[in-house]
């Protein structure tokens, strides 16, 4: 539920950055509200909030002294750390989108398929400049690459694929505006 875009806003100008630009707590609004600086810092943090928590997951394996549960509570830790972000506790239930948060998830559950998800995601947005149609993209691959995966490795455990439905899914939903913007040609191209 810590939520750095909201902390780092109030530290610069006292503000919250939900009452400024797109009114999103993320570091995009952080990118068009404070400068690059601010929005690279952000987005570090954001997706160091992800990796940190499924590094910490990880120490349920190693205090559990079994493999068999691992998997599943790094996917679940995964879910609250994006849950936290998207409707955290200390500001009202109102946070971001949850993108730099589920990268760092992502990365960190399996490299290989966050890198692919995030390059795919990375290359949408340079093309278009649409950070949210990138970030869309980005969810929905996600959720098709995990699955592949498990059909390809027959190694289907319920539980993470719920939660890999809710990591991509929680991404795509948080951008309902934006996709009603995109359909309709008023969204904000990043630099606009």
């Amino acid at each position: 539920s810590v939520n750095f875009s909201i902390l780092l806003s109030k530290m610069l100008s006292g503000k919250d950055i939900r009452e400024s630009g797109s009114g999103n707590a993320g570091a995009t609004n952080m990118l068009r509200t404070y400068g690059k600086k601010m929005g690279i810092i952000t987005l570090l943090l954001d997706v160091l909030k992800g990796i940190v928590v499924i590094l910490l997951s990880r120490l349920v394996k190693n205090i559990a002294g079994t493999d068999e549960i691992y998997p599943v509570i790094s996917y679940i830790a995964g879910v609250c750390v994006i849950l936290g972000h998207n409707f955290p506790l200390y500001f009202g239930f109102k946070g971001g989108k949850g993108v730099a948060t589920s990268l760092g998830v992502v990365l960190m559950l399996d490299w290989k398929v966050g890198l692919i998800v995030a390059v795919v995601a990375i290359a949408v947005m340079a093309v278009t400049r649409y950070v949210s149609l990138g970030s869309i993209l980005g969810g929905a691959m996600y959720i098709v690459i995990e699955i592949v995966k498990m059909i390809v490795t027959k190694n289907v455990d319920a539980i993470q694929l719920v939660c890999v439905v809710i990591i991509g899914g929680l991404l795509i939903a948080r951008h309902h505006a934006n996709i009603k913007r995109l359909l309709s040609g008023t969204e904000n191209k990043l630099g606009a």
